[in-house]
């Protein structure tokens, strides 16, 4: 099949037509516009309820199609101003300003039927006639297409690109059929990751309610001792986290130098790839030293942290899995000490207060969560494997290298 490069990032097809964004934008006025003017939607219009405003935590940059929790809202009467932010299932979300190359679809599965973007999104309905919003989303949230945005920055200190920037994009689209059912056979595999994250998601729910009855509702199941001069019962104690664990910088490892293997690496969000070799002997735990902050993760077995990341270098009074959950406990999010991109203080988290429990009972839950993360390192394992396939199959589908 002869290809010719009609777009900015693929070679594709002769017969597969090459449109901005502003070309396959619907025909209503506001299809494509920027969010709202900062000061018409800041934190002090935020309400406990109402209109859930799409932020860049609801986006991502590695093909999660949408992040549906962590929202904030503002009151119906004040969403009514913003008639044209109003986004709706199948419209596309793009971070323009902070952390380009984020791409995010409304899903139509809830878990509400309408958001409003922020002042740092720009939002894209799509003319179905034309183009299949699926496929738009797969296409522009595919790494290739990512590193093409990011080569449009328009920022200083703060990446940046404008509404002109987004309608000048380029996709190269086949027929609607065709399109159609590209989305379809990408969409089966995040559908299974989805369906996996809902199941792990409920699984470590129920460790953290575990946790939160005994350590923090100090409800826990043994008689309660006379309280000690600190409020807590006796053989607790409260202590800098230092004293309880280590927090250590992890490892460079270019893409470059990656070699096939079944050794997990992770970076702030995650596991990012795999290796041939370990760098940390597990069990462990990652969380987000610099870009995603707060996210915590359990590893089973050895492993390579990312210089992204950071790792426990020494679990000092705590057992790994009761130490996981009392590090997600700390809102880690809150010790940023980046300016243009968040990055964790270490030696502030270091000297943060945490209260720890008698040995025999750290144990006993530590037990009791084994079982369970059993289940979530099965599903988490899987969940890196679907997206390492969707990943190879996505530059093929989008260069008409591979029919469907």
């Amino acid at each position: 099949m002869s290809t010719v490069q009609r777009g900015l990032v693929y070679p594709v097809p002769a017969s597969w037509q090459l449109r901005t964004v502003d070309e396959i934008k619907a025909a209503e006025p506001s299809a494509c516009v920027a969010g709202p003017f900062g000061s018409k939607i800041a934190s002090r219009y935020f309400t406990e309820s109402g209109v859930p405003v799409v932020r860049g935590s609801n986006l991502t940059d590695d093909l999660t199609r949408f992040v549906a929790d962590s929202f904030v809202f503002v009151s119906e009467e004040k969403a009514e101003e913003f008639g044209p932010q109003h986004v709706r299932p199948g419209d596309l979300v793009f971070t323009c300003w902070g952390t380009l190359g984020q791409v995010g679809l409304v899903p139509t599965d809830g878990p509400f039927p309408e958001y409003i973007i922020s002042n740092k999104q720009l939002k894209l309905r799509i003319n179905r006639g034309i183009a299949d919003p699926e496929f738009c989303y797969y296409y522009f949230a595919s790494p290739r297409y990512v590193a093409n945005l990011r080569d449009r920055n328009i920022g200083g200190a703060v990446p940046g690109i404008n509404l002109g920037i987004l309608k000048s994009l380029k996709i190269a689209l086949p027929a609607l059929a065709v399109q159609r059912e590209i989305a379809r056979t990408l969409s089966a595999y995040d559908d299974l990751i989805d369906n996996n994250r809902r199941r792990i998601k409920l699984l470590e729910d129920s460790v953290r309610l575990l946790f939160d009855e005994w350590f923090v509702r100090l409800r826990f199941p043994s008689e309660v001792s006379a309280p000690s001069g600190v409020g807590l019962p006796s053989g607790w104690s409260r202590l800098p986290l230092e004293e309880v664990l280590v927090l250590q910088r992890g490892f460079d490892l270019p893409s470059q130098d990656r070699e096939a293997g079944d050794t997990p690496i992770y970076g702030s969000t995650g596991i990012v790839g795999f290796h041939d070799k370990a760098k940390v002997s597990g069990p462990g735990i990652v969380t987000g030293r610099s870009g995603t902050l707060g996210d915590v993760h359990f590893v089973w077995q050895d492993f390579w942290p990312l210089n992204t990341a950071l790792w426990v270098k020494e679990f000092k009074r705590v057992t790994p899995l009761f130490a996981l959950y009392l590090l997600r406990g700390m809102n880690l999010g809150q010790y940023n000490g980046g300016v243009s991109v968040p990055t964790l203080d270490r030696k502030v988290v270091h000297k943060a207060e945490v209260v720890l429990p008698p040995v025999p009972l750290m144990e006993r839950f530590d037990a009791m969560a084994q079982d369970v993360h059993q289940q979530i390192d099965i599903l988490t394992k899987m969940n890196a494997k679907l997206r390492a396939a969707r990943d190879l199959l996505l530059p093929r589908l989008m260069s008409g290298e591979l029919a469907v």
